[in-house]
């Protein structure tokens, strides 16, 4: 399927797949930005399915990072994510709303979660995320174990140092 052609219908009909190919990037971004920092004792632990509220664990030191990824199209209008409650619970739970190109490049970045050794900020007074689909009636319900959080709770970043520092601290 050519992505100039047929760009929009690719990405709605394959986000998951796009979703898994974002997070690689990440992932061997990030390392290699670590490796350029002489750090290598980093840890990548991958969540099966997020019934944690999570996809992706990140270790450096002492620091224990529990990820949600979330991605978006450059230009796009998500004014908004849902996030799981139980993201909460993890040490150092943060999300990290990732912008990217047509092509799958990583544009810029949305950063949302405190200091590391912090918990994800307290998300439980945000409005209660519904389902995508309505049911028979056309009632869409709720789901009282997410969240959503506009994207005015998120700080942005242009480059993956910010978020490293984001996650980590100074690499320095």
């Amino acid at each position: 399927m050519d992505i100039e052609t047929d760009g929009e219908t690719s990405h709605y009909l394959h986000s998951t797949l796009r979703e898994r190919i974002v997070e690689h990037v990440f992932v061997g971004d990030a390392l290699r930005r670590l490796w350029q920092h002489r750090v290598t004792d980093v840890e990548v632990l991958r969540s099966e399915f997020d019934a944690g509220g999570y996809d992706l664990v990140m270790s450096y030191g002492k620091i224990v990072r529990h990820i949600q990824f979330k991605t978006s199209m450059a230009g796009g209008k998500a004014a908004s994510i849902k996030a799981s409650l139980k993201l909460m619970d993890k040490p150092s739970g943060c999300i990290i709303w990732i912008i990217v190109t047509p092509e799958l490049k990583l544009d810029s970045y949305r950063w949302f979660g405190g200091p590391p050794g912090d918990p994800l900020p307290d998300i439980r007074s945000m409005k209660i995320a519904k389902h995508t689909k309505a049911n028979a009636k056309g009632k869409k319900a709720e789901r009282p174990d997410q969240r959503v959080i506009s994207r005015n709770r998120f700080d942005s970043f242009g480059s993956i140092d910010e978020v490293l520092e984001r996650l980590f601290g100074s690499l320095a």
